[in-house]
């Protein structure tokens, strides 16, 4: 049984992968937790795990309405939320030349307004407590992108850029802001996370190996999810909590390359990109 005083975990896409690796490390911690997915059925087999710590409620990223209402819910119960973690979301495969407009636009609603939506809905409670987390669930794909991930990482690209502004936005009140990026782990967003794009011959050779490296990935990621969930708690209740955490080598590995040819990049262009000033 958990105390009343536990701290409260209001996790989207509870239902599988991250989100349910993420409830069950909060209860193994005497946490309270908030289980949202659009999958009722699923969230009532997690619930039943730990009854009297889950709260499993029924919600669309992309429909405030029912945001607004798991969020009212969760204050009803437990009187606060001191972490929300942004974690629904999905990824779609191809190239940019692949991907409809509607199949972009679905991702970005998703992944990028759904979180948005859920942060606005919470942010009134964190302010008035003048304390709690926001965890914005990214990828090292949101810091970095490869050829055949252009939607998803445009997505995640889109939520670090709001998520850094906002950082500095709601610092004054308390409340911390974490972007997570995690390289593989072994979840099933492999699997049923994916969206594959239509096939246009020109990108075969381009885009095919992304397509079956998000194939192949499926059940062999080194990642540990339970692992991953402990790094998050760790990290915010650390004085000083990163803007950013990499998780896994890969993503660790992956981020500093990326970060040291920008740098060479920069310096190399720097001449160029310094001359276009106004001459005196």
């Amino acid at each position: 049984m958990t105390k009343e005083n536990s701290k409260v975990w209001f996790i989207t896409g509870a239902s599988s992968g991250f989100g349910k690796a993420f409830a069950q490390y909060a209860v193994s911690q005497g946490y309270n937790v908030v289980a949202t997915a659009r999958r009722q059925e699923k969230l009532e087999q997690l619930a039943k795990a730990a009854p009297e710590q889950i709260l499993p409620i029924s919600m669309d990223v992309t429909e405030r309405a029912e945001i607004k209402n798991a969020v009212q819910k969760a204050i009803e119960k437990y009187g606060k939320i001191d972490v929300l973690i942004n974690n629904a979301g999905y990824g779609i495969v191809g190239a940019l030349e692949e991907t409809p407009e509607k199949e972009l636009r679905s991702q970005m609603e998703t992944n990028f307004f759904g979180a948005v939506a859920v942060t606005q809905v919470v942010l009134p409670y964190l302010r008035k407590q003048k304390s709690g987390a926001i965890v914005n669930i990214s990828s090292m794909g949101g810091n970095m992108s490869f050829g055949g991930f252009s939607a998803y990482s445009a997505s995640k690209f889109a939520l670090e850029g709001a998520s850094e502004a906002l950082a500095q936005e709601v610092a004054p009140f308390g409340i911390k802001t974490m972007i997570v990026e995690p390289g593989a782990f072994r979840t099933d967003f492999a699997g049923d996370g994916f969206r594959h794009m239509p096939k246009i011959e020109a990108y075969n050779e381009i885009v095919g190996g992304t397509r079956d490296f998000a194939k192949e990935m499926d059940g062999t990621q080194e990642g540990d999810p339970l692992k991953a969930a402990k790094a998050i708690d760790i990290a915010l209740q650390s004085d000083k909590t990163p803007l950013r955490l990499q998780l896994g080598e890969d993503a660790i590995s992956a981020v500093k390359e990326h970060a040291e040819v920008l740098i060479k990049e920069l310096e190399e262009w720097r001449e160029t990109g310094e001359n276009t000033r106004f001459e005196k």
